[in-house]
Parts: C-alpha cells; sequence; structure tokens
C-alpha cells in the first residue's frame, strides 16, 4: 500500500461517497455520467482531492476519492454538488 506524507505525517485517506438522485429518479446515463466526472474532475484540484475509482447506476453514483488530511469534504461536497446540478440541468434539461 502507498502511503501519502507531509511535513510531519504520514496517511491514506479514502472516502467512498454514494450520491443519490433526489427521490431516486432513474435519470442517469452514460452521458450524464461522463458529464458529472469532467465536472469532479474540474473541482477536485482546488481542494486536494483526487478521483479512484467512478461507478454509477440508473439512481446513484458512487465515488471512490482519495483526499489529505487538511481537505474540507463538507466544502468540496457542496461546490460539486451545486455545480454539477446547476450545469447538468442546464445540459441535460430533459
Amino acid at each position: 500500500m502507498k502511503l501519502d506524507s507531509n511535513n510531519h505525517s504520514v496517511f491514506s485517506l479514502h472516502f467512498h461517497l454514494i450520491l443519490v438522485i433526489k427521490y431516486r429518479r432513474k435519470v442517469i446515463t452514460d452521458p450524464i455520467s461522463e458529464r458529472l466526472k469532467e465536472i469532479f474532475a474540474s473541482i477536485q484540484p482546488t481542494y486536494n482531492v483526487t478521483l479512484q475509482e467512478w461507478n454509477h447506476d440508473r439512481d446513484h453514483v458512487h465515488i471512490l476519492m482519495k483526499t489529505h488530511p487538511n481537505t474540507d469534504i463538507s466544502k468540496f461536497l457542496n461546490a460539486y454538488k451545486s455545480a454539477s446540478s446547476r450545469l447538468i440541468k442546464k445540459e441535460f434539461p430533459t
């Protein structure tokens, strides 16, 4: 197992997120999932987050990500969910 380090610590932080669509509506298709992944990739450098694995089903997305100890997960999730919701509704109106 590869460990990361900074000046004072050694760490390996992984988070498994499951983001569910409101009312479990079955709206996620392959193009929508790819666009969600692109949005994730555009936001991740700002928050020291690295995408490890991405999977989706019709009503939810599984994300395995790697972070640093100083990463504020709640701010990252807030930024990702608000940006992805706004952009997906605009680009895929159905």
